[in-house]
């Protein structure tokens, strides 16, 4: 850590093997006052890069609460390599906080210096894992740390793709020592919208790497000729076959912690916490399921 980090401002502590809720703006304030029940807070790294008030209520947030930091902007996937300028400014966000997780999306963002505003699918190939490794080898260097990997939700596949999704995964974690984050949510939509088994998919996944669990809310949208698609707008509860899907997981790994995502229509902090709890109890039992297998 810094020497000119103050120790009132040193973090809680690493992420604990709970459920914890995604933070955002306008929970700054009910957080600091009401003290909620939180395991630990999730923030978006990109949101505490400048000035204003925002860093200064994370540094207050922290002191109790465990934090972890995860990217939107590094645009892993990026042919033409990772932007130097942001990842310092990561970099400096990491030193500050000092979190327990750093994640990023398997995604890219970025074209010709042009920042899109989505996170854009990769196609499946040899080529692209060697882009993604070396991009994610870059950051773990600069920022002297493992970080994870989340897999995306897409509604979309390339033709010319030649690795399944849960491959591409295994392979980018072998190679390059970085954890993966599985987002249950976006394992389910992706599933649904390209015809996937989602007990494949997460069957494939190296127990090893998983470093943390995202549940999260999505919507439906009817398509013509009866089709649906499946939009990962995190704008509500999970719905009961993420719920399915994630005890599977849970089963698969073994407790692991677990985040409750909520972007869009964002409510108040008292619903997040609800989301957990059911969470948290999925989680005992893999607790007491995991014990039971040590001992036996």
């Amino acid at each position: 850590m810094s020497a000119t980090v103050s120790r009132a401002c040193v973090p809680a502590g690493p992420i604990p093997t709970a459920a914890g809720v995604g933070l955002r703006f306008r929970h700054h304030r009910a957080v600091l006052d009401e003290r909620p029940a939180a395991a630990w807070f999730e923030v978006h790294t990109e949101n505490y890069m400048g000035g204003g008030p925002a860093p200064r209520y994370l540094d207050a947030i922290r002191r109790d609460y465990p934090v972890s930091l995860h990217g939107v902007g590094l645009s892993l996937g990026s042919a033409d390599g990772l932007d130097a300028a942001h990842l310092a400014r990561v970099s400096q966000v990491v030193e500050r906080v000092q979190p327990g997780l750093v994640s990023e999306h398997l995604a890219w963002s970025v074209a010709g210096g042009t920042y899109l505003a989505d996170l854009l699918p990769l196609p499946m190939t040899e080529e692209a894992l060697d882009v993604v490794c070396r991009n994610v080898d870059q950051v773990q260097m600069v920022l002297g740390r493992r970080i994870l990997v989340e897999n995306p939700s897409t509604y979309l596949r390339f033709t010319h793709s030649t690795i399944p999704e849960w491959e591409f995964l295994a392979h980018l974690a072998q190679r390059t020592g970085c954890g993966l984050l599985c987002d249950v949510n976006n394992i389910y939509v992706s599933a649904c919208n390209h015809g996937w088994n989602p007990h494949t998919y997460i069957d494939a996944l190296p127990s090893a790497a998983i470093g943390e669990i995202h549940l999260a809310g999505h919507s439906v949208r009817q398509l013509e000729g009866g089709r649906a698609l499946r939009i990962d707008d995190h704008g509500s509860r999970a719905a009961p076959p993420v719920w399915a899907l994630y005890a599977a997981a849970l089963q698969r790994f073994g407790p692991v912690p677990t985040l409750i995502e909520w972007d869009t229509d964002v409510p108040s902090i008292d619903v997040l916490i609800e989301e957990a709890a059911i969470a948290e109890s999925a989680l005992e039992v893999a607790r007491h399921e995991h014990a039971r297998a040590i001992a036996g």
